[in-house]
């Protein structure tokens, strides 16, 4: 995605002459001298990017970032492995510490995940599993409602208005366990939908 400088190369004048709300910028990198005493404006025109670099930050403006898309209210992930990452870590949605032997044991206590691994692809790797959990469970609950008022129903009734039951207590029980279950554990081994990330 083109920066700032980019449109500057492209158009042949100074990065200066190039507005941070250009409709051509869809990226910006900036460097935490740069973000020091920017205001809410300034923050919300760097945000409101597709793409957003900043980089050699304290441990303050680490977390100034974090609050400021949790304003505009982002989901906001933070990645670290230092003691100057934990507050971050532990301001973020979601803290995701390294697990390697060089990473401080206070930011793996921030963080609410470890990377065992090291490895960033394990991030969406462990997002689309979520995902795929969480549809699946939604399923399983669906199909479980959804067998289960035929069955109280006729109990219901019969505590309510006194009406004869269809069919007994053991009857309702033999058929949830032996004939519903294999269904809605399949259900939750469903593989992922097309267009789940």
């Amino acid at each position: 995605l083109p920066t700032q400088r980019d449109i500057a190369t492209l158009r042949g004048v100074d990065v200066s002459e190039v507005p941070l709300n250009d409709p051509e910028v869809m990226a910006v990198v900036r460097s935490g001298d740069q973000i020091k005493n920017l205001s809410m404006a300034e923050w919300d025109e760097i945000l409101s990017k597709e793409e957003a670099v900043f980089a050699r930050t304290s441990p303050q403006q680490k977390l100034e970032i974090v609050e400021n898309y949790q304003r505009r209210k982002e989901i906001v992930a933070v990645t670290g492995d230092g003691v100057n990452d934990s507050p971050a870590l532990k301001k973020a949605d979601c803290g995701c510490a390294m697990g390697s032997p060089d990473a401080s044991e206070v930011a793996r206590d921030a963080a609410d995940v470890i990377l065992l691994d090291d490895n960033f692809a394990s991030i969406v790797n462990g997002i689309e599993e979520g995902r795929l959990l969480f549809d699946n469970l939604k399923k399983t609950i669906a199909y479980t409602l959804a067998h289960l008022w035929p069955e109280l129903g006729p109990v219901i009734l019969n505590l309510i208005l006194g009406m004869p039951l269809g069919m007994q207590a053991q009857t309702i029980l033999i058929i949830d366990l032996l004939t519903e279950q294999g269904p809605a554990i399949s259900i939750a081994y469903e593989p992922a939908e097309n267009l789940i990330m």
